[in-house]
Formats: structure tokens, sequence, C-alpha cells
């Protein structure tokens, strides 16, 4: 099976539009989508929105995005979504760092996330990122685990009031490493 990323475009509409609902169908939190459930009916309009994110300059609010769709080449199916911050600012530095994903529910315990974060990473080299924050809920084990498979390290755990006071695990993945220490594992998928 082989995997590639793909920038939103609107030939995908009507599958990105059944992605997200498909978390809502299963009561899934949904992260890494970069702002799609806020453009449901205006999904034109969020394809403007991801142009603009992609040169944006660093503000208190925002910063510069590359958002993918995650495609399983076998059937052309959107199977997950990456976000990823190509800077920070202070709040992004302290909580959300440079990516976010997700894998669409009933694609889940394939290991596909791993091949997800391992193309993101790719983007962070290219985009001259070399040490990449994460984050995820303590309580979201397939997250963290995901991450520390492909080399992150544990940073810190606190509780975070603005996501339902849980407690949340901070990571950073060393990106030049990870690609060196995985690819023979994730190149052969990409």
């Amino acid at each position: 099976m082989r995997f590639r990323y793909e920038r939103p475009n609107i030939s995908r509409k009507n599958e990105a539009i059944d992605f997200i609902n498909e978390f809502y169908e299963y009561g899934s939190k949904i992260n890494g989508v970069g702002g799609l459930t806020r453009y449901l009916d205006d999904y034109e309009g969020w394809l403007k929105k991801l142009e603009e994110d992609y040169t944006r300059e660093v503000t208190e609010d925002k910063v510069p995005t590359r958002t993918y769709f995650l495609i399983r080449v076998d059937d052309n199916k959107i199977i997950g979504m990456a976000n990823i911050r190509t800077k920070l600012n202070q709040k992004l530095m302290n909580f959300g760092g440079n990516i976010g994903y997700c894998i669409r529910p009933t694609e889940r315990k394939n290991g596909y996330n791993k091949v997800n974060l391992y193309l993101a990473l790719k983007v962070c080299k290219e985009c001259g990122i070399k040490k990449a924050l994460l984050d995820a809920d303590k309580g979201n084990p397939a997250s963290w685990r995901t991450m520390e498979s492909l080399g992150a390290v544990l940073e810190s755990e606190k509780r975070v009031e603005l996501y339902g006071e849980d407690v949340v695990r901070f990571y950073s993945i060393d990106v030049d490493r990870s690609l060196e220490l995985y690819g023979d594992m994730y190149e052969d998928l990409v």
C-alpha cells in the first residue's frame, strides 16, 4: 500500500466534506484539518483561506501553514489530513506546535498516522524546521504513541484549561534524525 500528500483542491470537495462528516458521525475529535470544519458550506472559501495560509506572516493569532490530504494511492481515498505550521507564534509554541494530524475514524488502527506524521516531517524538513513541536491529550495514547514511534521526546505534561482541562503531553522531534532513522521503514510507503 502506498500513500501521498495532496494539497486540497476543488475536485475533492465532496470527499473532503464526507471525511469531516465521518468524525461527527463517530463523535470523534477533529484535529489537523486546517479549519475545514468551519467551511463545510463554503469549501471554495476554505481553499482560498489555505492559499492565504501558505504565505501568511506570523501574528499573535495566525501563522503560515500547509494543509494536506493523506491519500491512499491504491483507491485514491482521503484517509487523513495534516496541518503543518511552518512558523510558530508564542501561543503555538506553548500549545499546538508545528503539526496537527488525523485519520478518519473508519481507517484507524492500521498504522496510517505514522505514515501521515512521517510525511509531515518531510514537509517540516523542506521548510527548514529542525525541531518539530507536537502535543496530544494524555487520554489519546494512539496519538502520542504515533509521535513516540517516530522518535518524539516527551518534554512535559500539563493541564490545559482551554482544552477541557485535559492533561496534555508535549513532545519535540528532531526532524533530520527522525527522517534518517525511520526513512527505511516509511519511504517504501510513500
